[in-house]
């Protein structure tokens, strides 16, 4: 089991202090460039901080700069002699370093350069990273870390997160005080189970290991950690949600919003028909590998599936049950690649002008359909997203542009929003509202392109209204804590989000 955690830096690590910012230094989500220097519980003044200097400074990738050290700091931090005598600015840092990964031929050495980044000069890395954003996603994320996780044996080179095995039963709570950050916001957590569809990558079953990372979390972290559980098979993704749903603050982006899509859309047609959920969901037809999913399977099914055996005749596969129930979207989450095959795609389309069809299944390889398969098996008529990403298609003589469904434009934003409000709990009303605030950012001009999603290339903007979104959600619930609320939610959630510029030091 892996558990990536972000959070604030503790009192006794060394750090340098950007004296020119240090009016914010106060540690929480409220401070704008505190989060480098102190906890939310402790104000730490300018000369109390631990500096690093020389040789160690330059191997911490928190506060490494390169050859971005000017003069007056090569002095003060005793840098000279350490560092070529070049001064180059982050921004030519930033175009240098994107013409050597664009050199590379192979997706996954543009990952592993993008790692090295990563560990040699932190900001430098985020920095690339916003700015290139449409461009590295799909190198750091999907599709190319399933091929990291397939190879991490092989490329390994340093350890990126905490690593709890079996071997640490009963231990677990004295693993978590090893790691060196001391104020933790948010942890994900994983057990490798699913990743991308990928098979096991992790452990066998463990509940009682679970129990106790999950307790030692609340008994180091404190009751407002956000905990979320990443690429949990389903046979466990759920049990572990209706456990801990009422004891932590704990979400599961992977069956709240993929087996989960489901019971949020009927949620959201429910709020907007004020027709009874159970009404709602004789709406959503499932089908899985045994075919439609109907009430003559009912003992059968497992629980999860139960709400969605419908009064209907057994179909014993998805071509069938697309020409019986005559759906007006085809949403693909099972994880099998080239399920959505032509005379599907067909079929859809046959009695829909404008059939809506989301391949979202990772990686590439496990991708119901191509867009290009979309598009031109549906004569140029589909409103097609997928999980992985594809280039643009052209069809007849027009470009279409295909919307990427991915989990990163939801689950940073609703991260943020529920730390920002100090939420106890979460809320699928929560998860509403970050969906809700995601399709406000969809404009008219992506429409008539045939995107659903907004450009990724404004995801910062969109995190920062989806975590207003959630965040005024959670103080409408009841389950807000930090007070009082702020005024505009969003400037907030600006103001909370992280920096990758370089900061002064003296």
């Amino acid at each position: 089991m892996e558990s990536t955690m972000k959070g604030i830096r503790g009192d006794n690590a060394p750090c340098v202090l950007d004296l020119d910012d240090a009016a914010t230094v106060g540690g929480g989500v409220g401070d704008t460039y505190g989060e480098d220097c102190a906890t939310e519980e402790q104000l730490v003044t300018p000369w109390t901080v631990s500096v690093a200097s020389g040789y160690n400074l330059l191997r911490d990738p928190r506060y490494n700069k390169g050859l971005a050290f000017n003069e007056r700091e090569r002095e003060t931090h005793y840098l000279r002699g350490l560092l070529p005598p070049a001064i180059v600015s982050q921004e030519l840092q930033e175009r240098k370093i994107m013409h050597n990964i664009r050199q590379y031929q192979l997706p996954l050495q543009k990952y592993m350069a993008m790692m090295d980044l990563q560990e040699g000069n932190e900001r430098l890395f985020y920095k690339l990273l916003i700015d290139n954003v449409e461009e590295l996603l799909p190198v750091v994320y999907t599709p190319t870390v399933g091929e990291a996780c397939q190879k991490y044996g092989s490329i390994f080179s340093r350890p990126q997160g905490l690593y709890i095995s079996l071997k640490e039963k009963g231990k677990i709570l004295e693993v978590l005080k090893n790691w060196p950050e001391r104020s933790i916001q948010v942890i994900v957590v994983t057990d490798g189970e699913r990743i991308l569809g990928l098979g096991d990558l992790g452990c066998q079953e463990y509940a009682d290991f679970l129990h106790e990372f999950m307790t030692a979390v609340k008994q180091n972290y404190g009751e407002k950690v956000l905990i979320q559980f990443e690429d949990f098979a389903n046979h466990n993704a759920f049990e572990l949600l209706a456990k801990y749903g009422t004891t932590h603050l704990v979400f599961n982006d992977d069956i709240q919003a993929g087996t989960g899509i489901a019971e949020l859309i009927a949620l959201e047609i429910s709020r907007q028909t004020k027709a009874p959920i159970e009404e709602c969901r004789k709406k959503i037809w499932l089908v899985d590998s045994k075919g439609l999913i109907v009430s003559s399977r009912k003992e059968t099914l497992q629980h999860f599936k139960k709400p969605w055996a419908h009064e209907h005749e057994p179909v014993g596969n998805l071509l069938d049950a697309v020409k019986t129930i005559k759906p007006t979207v085809l949403i693909g989450t099972s994880g099998k690649g080239q399920t959505f095959t032509q005379e599907v795609v067909e079929a859809i389309s046959s009695f829909n002008e404008r059939p809506v069809i989301f391949a979202l299944s990772n990686p590439t390889s496990q991708s119901e359909c191509t867009a290009e398969q979309a598009y031109t098996w549906s004569k140029g008529r589909a409103v097609f997203a997928s999980g992985s990403p594809f280039d643009p298609v052209e069809y007849d003589g027009k470009i279409y542009v295909p919307g990427q469904a991915n989990n990163a434009y939801i689950f940073p934003g609703f991260g943020l929003g529920v730390v920002m409000s100090g939420a106890i709990r979460v809320h699928d009303d929560m998860l509403l509202a970050a969906s809700e605030a995601l399709a406000q950012q969809v404009t008219q001009e992506n429409f008539d392109k045939g995107l659903t999603y907004p450009p990724f290339s404004n995801i910062r903007k969109i995190s920062a209204h989806i975590a207003a979104n959630v965040a005024a959600k959670a103080y409408e619930l009841g389950l807000a804590s930090r007070r009082p609320r702020p005024k505009d939610l969003v400037k907030y959630a600006e103001s909370c989000m992280y920096s990758p510029l370089y900061r002064n030091y003296r």
